[in-house]
């Protein structure tokens, strides 16, 4: 079969670089673009750590990266440096090479000239039914580009959704995912546009935890460009989680999503209808699904297939052997 085409929204974000990586190092993906939104770091510090991504992975060819939304569509942007680090990526200047220059220099990669949204818009226009969406980061970007373009938009294949917390409790507020915490109202608007979205909420992919543990049996004996980088961007956050949660282990939310995209059969999907709270309080970016135990005819209409099961092992097997390949 020939790989899916799929564009990459994102904000990354270290779970973000490891899907990246994922996606890169996986033969079933042609990554045909990748596009940025404002959410863990501001969006020009994304689309720097985009570039940098394609630098350390260097897939051949290089999709174009394209710069997004800088703020939610009506709200402003509270990012998530504390937890990410202040470049996004777990400081990573803190690492020098043997002749004390840095591991990570700035990326070279132009952008492209286009905005996120209508190069999303674009490239699925013009591949009707073969392109799809993996959308890592708040929906801004993909909001926008249903409100500008819905016809272009309506021939994706599919769109792939980290976000949402269905059954399980929120990891920003005890009731709310970060990505749809940080713009309810684009994630209503998604929910709302009848596409046909496939939702990776926090029930299954906080089943994935890459502990230090891991690193420490299986990626530290292998060198590489890829290996060296998983190491160095999650040195930090392992620390953050362990002061955090008692554990040092990391959720791997946006490789999972990435994960999907390779095999479906990773996860089990339920149609739900699910709505997004745009509210001020503390429900802010809740999910609410409808899982009542009535007849299906009583219930509204299901607008998302929502991952709720996941082979765990097997994917936690994938996503290692795809980061310990050696570089072509």
């Amino acid at each position: 079969m020939p790989p899916t085409r799929v564009i990459i929204d994102t904000d990354p974000g270290i779970d973000d670089a490891l899907a990246l990586i994922l996606a890169f190092a996986s033969p079933e993906l042609s990554v045909e673009a990748i596009t940025t939104v404002a959410g863990n770091v501001p969006v020009a510090q994304a689309a720097r750590n985009a570039c940098l991504l394609l630098e350390v992975a260097d897939p051949h060819p290089r999709p174009p990266v394209a710069k997004g939304a800088a703020h939610p569509l009506i709200r402003p942007l509270r990012t998530a440096e504390d937890y990410h680090g202040e470049d996004g990526l777990g400081e990573l200047s803190r690492f020098k090479t043997g002749e004390g220059m840095p591991r990570y220099p700035e990326p070279q990669q132009l952008l492209a000239t286009q905005p996120a949204p209508a190069l999303i818009a674009e490239l699925i226009s013009a591949a009707p039914g073969e392109m799809a969406l993996i959308c890592l980061g708040p929906l801004t970007n993909l909001a926008m580009a249903i409100q500008a373009t819905p016809t272009q938009m309506a021939k994706v294949k599919e769109i792939i959704i980290m976000g949402g917390a269905i059954q399980a409790p929120g990891n920003v507020t005890p009731g709310a995912e970060f990505n749809l915490h940080t713009d309810p109202e684009a994630a209503r608007l998604v929910f709302t546009s009848g596409l046909p979205i496939t939702l990776v909420p926090l029930d299954v992919t906080q089943r994935i935890m890459l502990r230090t543990e891991l690193i420490d049996a299986v990626v530290r004996h292998i060198d590489s460009r890829v290996t060296q980088f998983v190491r160095d961007t999650t040195e930090r956050l392992f620390g953050v989680e362990q002061g955090r949660a008692g554990c040092a282990a990391i959720p791997l939310h946006d490789p999972l999503a990435v994960g999907v995209a390779i095999d479906p059969s990773l996860v089990t999907r339920r149609p739900l209808h699910v709505e997004v709270e745009t509210g001020n309080g503390p429900s802010r970016g809740m999910t609410i699904a409808d899982r009542r135990q009535i007849k299906e005819e009583w219930k509204q209409t299901p607008n998302l297939q929502v991952c709720m099961e996941v082979d765990a092992g097997r994917f936690m097997a994938l996503f290692l052997e795809r980061i310990c390949r050696p570089l072509a």
